[in-house]
């Protein structure tokens, strides 16, 4: 009898243990929100809007962040975002970057490049190809709003498409 009992009490001491035990979840590598990625390379949150539905960054850096849609927002002067936007992610950074447009004087120039160099000096560098334009950083603290392009005109913008 003695012998029978011990595989009982051993299977008891088993599920007890097993009750005892907090649960087991396996943890998962949580992937940063964008914003925090852009944090941590030295870059200020804001950079995109909050209608970031996700991204993707490859080993060799290369950044590639999806919105909802193409939309337009607005830090000091007004920009567009493609429904996809494309960059070389380094630190202080965005490189060969594609998908963003600014205006200036009326007219819209591919943003190719974006960099902080001093973050002391409260300075962002835009490069629009034929200059570079500096910003204050605190314009990028928080996402812009962005409002999808069928509502350009709610928001004052008045695009001129070129008639081919």
């Amino acid at each position: 009898m003695f012998l029978t009992s011990i595989p009982f009490l051993s299977l008891f001491l088993f599920l007890l243990l097993l009750l005892l035990l907090p649960p087991f979840h396996p943890v998962a590598e949580e992937t940063p929100s964008l914003h925090n990625l852009l944090k941590s390379q030295g870059l200020p949150p804001g950079l995109f809007p909050q209608n970031v539905k996700s991204y993707n960054l490859d080993q060799m850096g290369r950044l590639e962040v999806h919105l909802d849609s193409p939309c337009m927002a607005k830090f000091d002067t007004r920009v567009h975002f493609d429904s996809v936007v494309s960059a070389n992610l380094t630190y202080g950074g965005l490189k060969a970057l594609e998908g963003l447009s600014q205006e200036e004087l009326f007219l819209w120039l591919p943003v190719k490049g974006i960099t902080v160099n001093d973050p002391s000096s409260g300075l962002i560098l835009f490069d629009i190809g034929v200059a570079h334009k500096q910003l204050s950083l605190s314009l990028f603290e928080d996402p812009p709003v962005c409002k999808p392009q069928g509502l350009r005109k709610e928001m004052g913008f008045q695009v001129q498409r070129d008639v081919l």
